[in-house]
């Protein structure tokens, strides 16, 4: 089915994380937030040598101002989310992007923005990349250059206490589901409400953010909730029991970093993570957020599956 150019994905170590607790409490609607333990080095927090030759490929606009502006819409944890001071962008996509510039030789600010704000922020020159759990797609490669760096599938989740007996994408018929707006899940939803049958459509309920999608599950006015597969066990495991998964993940697709389209940073991505894939440090910060399942072992340009 046809996805929006700007829609989302399928969007452990001692680090702060916050707890999704916060975000099923109408006070602290805001997501996860729960202190980790104590000190450790990998991933985002270790020092890399820049690399001479993915460094060579840099733009010359970019290498000029010496900097990289990376955008992420931080309500998608443990992928992209805020710290506990509010500010901070942390998670596996800003952990990346930190490491991807030391091979570049770039510093690198990573900001919060709005998911459908970002590839329109790519195109008008405002951030250098976009690294917002992105589903690489056909659609969307019409608009920006990715460079795949891992793989995701969506998977559902509702309320432990009950809720409909879901198994796929079919079985959401007669329900009504809440998803983030401008995702993949909200076009499969969607979708799948065309072909429902009977007078028993899906009911979506979209949100601007993750964290209030999850608060209307818990608030029972959404029965369902859908989101890529490692955002999904994250969340189910940071709600102290309140939620659970449900049905068969579907769909495994490649993220991707989006890039402005043709203006060559693409290629200097690639090679510094081929390099970050070598060494040892994508796997390390995979896996200090317990997503190392997702890993891949070779990043392509515009490498969309459909």
């Amino acid at each position: 089915m046809p996805i929006k150019p700007t829609t989302r994905s399928s969007r452990m170590g001692s680090v702060v994380r916050r707890s999704f607790v916060a975000a099923i409490v109408a006070a602290l609607t805001m997501g996860t937030a729960a202190a980790c333990g104590g000190g450790s080095s990998g991933g985002g927090d270790q020092t890399i040598k820049p690399n001479s030759a993915a460094a060579s490929l840099v733009p010359a606009a970019i290498k000029s101002k010496g900097s990289l502006v990376v955008a992420a819409d931080a309500s998608y944890a443990p992928n992209e989310f805020l710290g506990t001071d509010g500010t901070t962008v942390e998670g596996m996509d800003a952990d990346l992007a930190k490491a991807i510039g030391q091979e570049l030789g770039l510093s690198v600010s990573v900001k919060n923005a709005t998911f459908d704000a970002i590839i329109p922020g790519l195109a008008n020159g405002r951030y250098d990349l976009g690294m917002s759990s992105f589903t690489d797609t056909k659609e969307r490669e019409k608009t920006v250059d990715f460079v795949t760096y891992f793989s995701a599938g969506t998977s559902f989740y509702e309320k432990a206490s009950g809720g409909p007996p879901i198994t796929d994408l079919s079985s959401l018929c007669g329900t009504t589901v809440a998803v983030e707006s401008g995702t993949t899940q909200e076009a499969d939803a969607k979708g799948q409400s065309k072909k429902c049958t009977g007078g028993k459509s899906v009911k979506v309920l979209t949100f601007n953010d993750q964290s209030q999608a999850n608060l209307a599950i818990n608030a029972d006015r959404a029965q369902v909730g859908m989101a890529d597969s490692p955002v999904a066990a994250y969340q189910v495991k940071q709600s102290s029991g309140a939620f659970k998964l449900v049905g068969t993940p579907y769909g495994t697709a490649p993220y991707g970093i989006a890039i402005p389209q043709g203006n060559g940073m693409a290629k200097a991505v690639q090679a510094a993570l081929k390099d970050l894939m070598s060494n040892g440090t994508y796997n390390q910060i995979l896996t200090k957020w317990g997503i190392q399942s997702g890993a891949i072992t070779d990043p392509v340009i515009n490498g969309a599956i459909s």
